[in-house]
C-alpha cells in the first residue's frame, strides 16, 4: 500500500483539515466540478454494471494495482468479453487527495488485516498486532497508498530470471515500466528509463517543505550523489516521485479503468465479494468464480480464464477456499483438495522502524494547527498545490547500503517525511499505527504538535518468511496473517545498522542548521537499555515495527521444479488449467523498493502473456 510511511505522513494527513472541516472537501469539489471542470480530472468514474452476462472469455478478481490493469489491457482486444469483480466500492474524493492517505486506513475502503502476535515484532502494538491495511475498493491498495513511485532494483528481476523465470529480467520489465509511464518531470522523461504518454502519471508533488531539500544535501554530505533512483543506478537520494495528477492521486482504476469505461467488451461489478473458483474436479479445469453482490449469490463462467488478482493476502486465500492449497492445511478444514500447492507461504514484506523522531527548532514542518484548513483546502482545490498535495506525507526517498549490504545493490530505504507520530497530537497516526496508550503518552504526547521530522529506514531484502493461512471455511472470515517479521535474525541486524544510517543523516550540517537532534524520551520497554546503543536501537525496531505496506510472494512464481512455486512463468497455477495469478503473490523475492510499481508492471507483462497465450506473439504490447 505503499502506505509506508505512516508515521509522517499520518501526520500530514492532518494538516489542519480534519474532524468538523473534513466535510467540507467533497461539498466544494462537486460545486467546482461546474466552474473549473477542465482543472479537475476529465475522466468520469467507471460504470458499476447491475445485469451482468452468464459467461465471459476472461473474469479478472480484484480490481487493486494489478486487476485493473489487466481488465484494461485485455479489453483492448475486441472480441473479448472481460468482466473485473471487485469486492469494495469505488473511489470517493477523500480518496483523490493525497495528504489524506491515512484517512483511509480503518475505513471501509480497507480490508483491516491484522498480522499474529509473535514477541518478536509490533510489541509497541496493542496487543502486539500490527494492521494491515489492504484496498477494498477500485483501484485496490493504489488507492490507500502513499503513492510513491519506485522501481526497485534492476537485479531484483534479473534474479528473478536466474531462479527460473524466463522473462523476467530487468530488461523486459523496463519495457513494461516505461509502457505504463507518463512521467512529467522534463528532466526524467527525456532519459531511456522513463516514458511519456503512458496511461499513468508520474511526477513530484507540487509542495515540498525546507526538510526536504536538508535531506537531499544530507546525503551528499555522506557521499551519495542525487540521482534518478529509478535509472541506471539506485544508490543515493531523490525528491520523491509519485503517482500523482494535477495535485490528485493517480491510482490503478483512475489510470487504466475510467480511460476505458465506455468499451462494449468490459463490464466492472463492484461490492462483488469473490468467495472461491468453480474447478470442474474431472479435469481440475478453472471455468468460473462464485461471488456475493448485495447478500446474494452469484455465479459466472469464464470461457477463457479466470484470473485472479486479489493481492498477495486474498489471492492465497481464495485459492485455498477453492481447495487448491497445503494439503495439510485443507484437509484439516474438510476443504477437497484439488491442487495441492503450498499457497499462502513464502509471505515477505518490508519492515521498517517507525517512530524514529527527530526534533527541529524552526517552524518548518508539518503540524496541525498551523495550517488553516479553508484556505489550505480552496489552494488545492483550485490550483492543486499546496501541503495537501504532498504524498501522504513523505518528501525524500533513499537507498543506502549497511555493511551487510554494497552500493551496487542497497539494502536500506529510507523514506523522508517532515512530521512524525505526535504531529496531529495524538489524532490519527497513533490510531493508524495501533499504538499503545502508554507508549504514545511516555514518548510522543509531551512533544505534541511541536516540529519534528521522521525518518523511516525500512529492509529491503528480508530473509525472514511468512504466511497466510485460512482461519475457517467461512470465505467472509479473515485470513490468519504471520508476517514473522525478524524471524531470521540477519533482518533485525541490518534495520539496527540502518537506524545508526539514520543517527548520521540527522547530524549533517544540512539538517543541524535546523537544530536538528534526536528525540531523547526513550520507549518504556526499552529504558533498561543504554540510549543509542544497539541493543536500544533492536529494541525500538521490535517495539515500532513498521509495515511498509509491501506483501508479496503468496502464490510464488517458479519453475516446475521449485518446490515452493505455485504459478510457472507464465503465471499459469500448476495443475490448474483455466487458472492465472497475475498481481504481487507471484513474485518470489521481494523487489528492493516499494511495490506498487512492480504490480503494476507485473499487471502489464501478465496480461500480454494472456495475449501470447491466446492470440499469438506476435500481438502487439
Amino acid at each position: 500500500m505503499a502506505i509506508a510511511h505512516i508515521l509522517a505522513s499520518t501526520a500530514l494527513k492532518s494538516v489542519g483539515i480534519i474532524g468538523s472541516t473534513l466535510w467540507i472537501i467533497p461539498l466544494i469539489l462537486a460545486s467546482l466540478t461546474y466552474i473549473h471542470y477542465d482543472k479537475l480530472d476529465p475522466e468520469s468514474p467507471v460504470i458499476n454494471q447491475k445485469t451482468l452476462y452468464k459467461e465471459y472469455d476472461f473474469v479478472v478478481v480484484g480490481g487493486g494495482s494489478a486487476g485493473a490493469v489487466v481488465a484494461s489491457r485485455l479489453s483492448e482486444i475486441p472480441q473479448w468479453k472481460v468482466l473485473l469483480l471487485e469486492a469494495g466500492p469505488d473511489e470517493n474524493e477523500i480518496s483523490d487527495v493525497p495528504s489524506l492517505a491515512a484517512y483511509l486506513q480503518l475505513s471501509k475502503l480497507d480490508w483491516a488485516y491484522k498480522i499474529e502476535s509473535t514477541g518478536r515484532a509490533c510489541l509497541g502494538m496493542k496487543n502486539g498486532r500490527c494492521n494491515w491495511p489492504r484496498g477494498k475498493v477500485l483501484g485496490g491498495s493504489s488507492v490507500l497508498n502513499y503513492m510513491l513511485y519506485v522501481r526497485g532494483h534492476k537485479h531484483d528481476y534479473d534474479h528473478w530470471e536466474a531462479l527460473g523465470n524466463p522473462g523476467w529480467n530487468y530488461s523486459e520489465a523496463l519495457k513494461y515500466f516505461i509502457k505504463s509511464e507518463d512521467n512529467r518531470n522534463p528532466y526524467l522523461a527525456r532519459t531511456p528509463y522513463h516514458g511519456t504518454g503512458g496511461l499513468l502519471t508520474v511526477q513530484e508533488a507540487p509542495w515540498k517543505s525546507p526538510l526536504v531539500v536538508a535531506f537531499i544535501e544530507a546525503g551528499q554530505e555522506l557521499g551519495y550523489p542525487i540521482r534518478d533512483i529509478n535509472g541506471a543506478d539506485q544508490a543515493g537520494f531523490m525528491i520523491a516521485q509519485g503517482t500523482i495528477r494535477r495535485g490528485q492521486r493517480c491510482s490503478t482504476a483512475k489510470a487504466f479503468l475510467r480511460p476505458v469505461k465506455l468499451r462494449k467488451n468490459i463490464h466492472i461489478a463492484l461490492n462483488s465479494h469473490v468467495t472461491r473458483v468453480l474447478i470442474n474436479p474431472s479435469n481440475n479445469r478453472a471455468f468460473g468464480v462464485e461471488f456475493y453482490r448485495n447478500g446474494r449469490r452469484q455465479v459466472v463462467l469464464a470461457r477463457k480464464e479466470v484470473i485472479l488478482a486479489a493481492g498477495a493476502i486474498n489471492s492465497p486465500q481464495i485459492m485455498m477456499l477453492s481447495g487448491i492449497g497445503p494439503k495439510r492445511d485443507l484437509e484439516r478444514l474438510n476443504i477437497p483438495v484439488l491442487a495441492d500447492l503450498p499457497v499462502g507461504k513464502n509471505l515477505q514484506d518490508h519492515v521498517g522502524m517507525g517512530g524514529f523522531t527527530f526534533r527541529v527548532d524552526k517552524p518548518i514542518s508539518i503540524v496541525q494547527d498551523r495550517f488553516p484548513a479553508f484556505a489550505m483546502s480552496m489552494q488545492y482545490i483550485l490550483n492543486g498545490k499546496g501541503p495537501m498535495t504532498t504524498l501522504g506525507g513523505v518528501e525524500g526517498l533513499a537507498f543506502v547500503d549497511t555493511k551487510y549490504g554494497n552500493r551496487s545493490w542497497p539494502d536500506i530505504q529510507f523514506h523522508m517525511a517532515p512530521a512524525s507520530v505526535n504531529s496531529d497530537a495524538g489524532a490519527r497516526v497513533r490510531k493508524v499505527l495501533g499504538l499503545t496508550d502508554e507508549l504514545y503518552n511516555t514518548v510522543y504526547k509531551p512533544i505534541a504538535n511541536q516540529d519534528v521530522y521522521s525518518l523511516i529506514p525500512l529492509l529491503l531484502r528480508p530473509h525472514s518468511r511468512g504466511w497466510v493461512k485460512l482461519k475457517s471455511k467461512n470465505p467472509f472470515d479473515d485470513p490468519i496473517i504471520n508476517a514473522n517479521y525478524f524471524d531470521d535474525p540477519r533482518d533485525i541486524k541490518t534495520l539496527v545498522e540502518g537506524a545508526k544510517i539514520g543517527i548520521n543523516i540527522s547530524e549533517t550540517n544540512a539538517f543541524k542548521k535546523f537544530g536538528s537532534r534526536f528525540h531523547i524520551i526513550p520507549f518504556p520497554n526499552c529504558k533498561h537499555l543504554e540510549f543509542r546503543s544497539d541493543e536500544y536501537w533492536e529494541c525500538h525496531i521490535r517495539t515500532i515495527s513498521m509495515t511498509i505496506y509491501h506483501p508479496v510472494g503468496t502464490c510464488k512464481m517458479g519453475p516446475r521444479w521449485d518446490s515452493e512455486a505455485v504459478v510457472d512463468p507464465r503465471l499459469r497455477v500448476y495443475g490448474v488449467p483455466g487458472l492465472r495469478v497475475i498481481d504481487a503473490s507471484i513474485m518470489p523475492t521481494i523487489p528492493s523498493g516499494n511495490t506498487n510499481a512492480p504490480v503494476i508492471m507485473v499487471g502489464e507483462k501478465g496480461a500480454d502473456l494472456v495475449k501470447e497465450d491466446w492470440l499469438g506473439p506476435r500481438q502487439p504490447k
